[in-house]
């Protein structure tokens, strides 16, 4: 096996090519024009700042600094009491970025759930005036501007909303075979943002690779995005082709806010993110190669779901990530999701056609751990929850052997990829694998 410093130098190397490859003219790191004013993006219902991780790197890509981008964090489960607690948060939030970058205005964003909070925010006058631009995605409809707040509605053109809704005066724009999270993350989505709030297109709708990214983020509690206090969590470089870590990289211990970070790592290599609790079972985190800083990691612990999965010494209770809905009823523009070659995807255990029943989670174990897998169905209680989904299946537990995570996107077998990771038992541990929501 080669020596880490052999495998850090080849992966440089690498990258060095990649990197002459790139045109000249694809990056703007000057920004023409005035500064930008702060962004501050606000997630919908069982969301976080995760939603966002992608445009931020788009915009920081095109010349935004990172100190301009902020997220509000909330427990939308909670929404309907605590309401103006967030919108005292937000109105904090938006203070604090005015302060520390002296800009006037922000502009503000609001996905799903959270275009009802920020509309809410801006029919508060003194609070409108705080805000430039408002950026309302595939929420809540309106009869004229939030506030009065010159405003860019984004609309997913899915199958779901066969009629986007309006909001009147707007500047409205369907994003055509998307559905509800994917318009909240994607490329397309992005040019629309950016030309909205700098008058002009992008330079590149790509994420500009880094040859050490800085990386950062919260592990938090599901969905109530609170810091899991007394974590421990730890960084391991593996090794790609079989998950098996190789040494080391970071530690930290987390605290009631659930941060952790800034710290740096290598572009090409593949992470390990294993989070330790005394008396609970290890959550260990997989990622696909980082390629740009990254500050909105999450990782997330939704131990409301632990009970309903089983901790089986024989089998393995996997989960896959994707802020962008897995499809399984779309023929030819299926997803495919193969665990050590049985591809998890179909109409029943991945329907698209319905807000809320899309998914961007999917829960992989073998229910009532009699070795059988049964693909027909979704196991309680994932089929209503929204944007989470599951399936029964029996993953034989064979530490310390790999396990295959293969993706091909939307079918395209172009940009198909594999993440392999440790096979952990469910008694011992539970893997997640987070797949990138774009290709490039």
């Amino acid at each position: 096996m080669p020596r880490p410093r052999s495998r850090i130098a080849a992966a440089l190397a690498f990258v060095a090519l990649a990197l002459l490859a790139l045109p000249a003219q694809a990056i703007d790191f000057h920004l023409p024009g005035p500064k930008p004013n702060p962004i501050v993006f606000v997630h919908g219902a069982s969301g976080s700042g995760a939603q966002f991780e992608s445009q931020a790197m788009r915009f920081t890509t095109n010349g935004y600094p990172k100190s301009r981008i902020a997220v509000l964090e909330y427990d939308s489960s909670t929404i309907a009491s605590t309401m103006p607690a967030v919108l005292a948060a937000l109105d904090a939030l938006i203070d604090d970025l005015r302060a520390k970058t002296g800009a006037e205005q922000v502009d503000l964003m609001g996905h799903s759930l959270g275009t009802t909070v920020s509309q809410n925010y801006l029919a508060t006058p003194e609070h409108a005036a705080k805000v430039a631009h408002y950026v309302n995605i595939d929420g809540r409809p309106a009869a004229a501007p939030p506030g009065g707040v010159p405003t860019l509605a984004l609309w997913a053109g899915g199958v779901s909303r066969p009629t986007p809704p309006q909001i009147v005066g707007a500047t409205n724009v369907t994003i055509p075979d998307q559905e509800h999270v994917q318009v909240a993350t994607s490329a397309e989505s992005f040019f629309e943002m950016f030309r909205f709030l700098r008058g002009r297109a992008p330079l590149t709708t790509r994420i500009f690779p880094e040859i050490f990214p800085e990386l950062s983020g919260r592990v938090a509690n599901f969905p109530q995005n609170t810091g899991l206090d007394g974590a421990k969590l730890q960084v391991f470089w593996v090794d790609g082709h079989n998950g098996q870590r190789i040494v080391p990289w970071a530690s930290f211990d987390i605290g009631p806010d659930g941060s952790f970070g800034p710290f740096r790592v290598v572009i090409g290599l593949h992470y390990e993110f294993a989070i330790t609790r005394p008396g609970e079972l290890d959550i260990d985190y997989f990622y696909e190669p980082f390629i740009h800083d990254d500050g909105l990691i999450r990782l997330n612990v939704a131990a409301g779901l632990a009970p309903f999965i089983p901790n089986d010494p024989n089998s393995t209770a996997l989960t896959v990530v994707r802020f962008k809905e897995f499809w399984g009823d779309r023929g030819a523009q299926n997803d495919v999701l193969a665990i050590d070659g049985t591809d998890v995807i179909n109409p029943t255990t991945a329907p698209s056609g319905q807000v809320g029943l899309a998914s961007v989670s999917f829960f992989l174990f073998d229910a009532g751990s009699d070795g059988v897998s049964n693909l027909t169905s979704i196991p309680f209680p994932f089929g209503p929850l929204p944007f989470l989904t599951a399936a029964d299946l029996f993953i034989p537990s064979q530490p310390p052997a790999t396990l295959s995570v293969l993706t091909v996107p939307r079918g395209d077998t172009s940009h198909q990829r594999t993440v392999n990771v440790r096979n952990i038992p469910s008694s011992e541990g539970r893997p997640v694998v987070q797949l990138n929501d774009f290709e490039q």
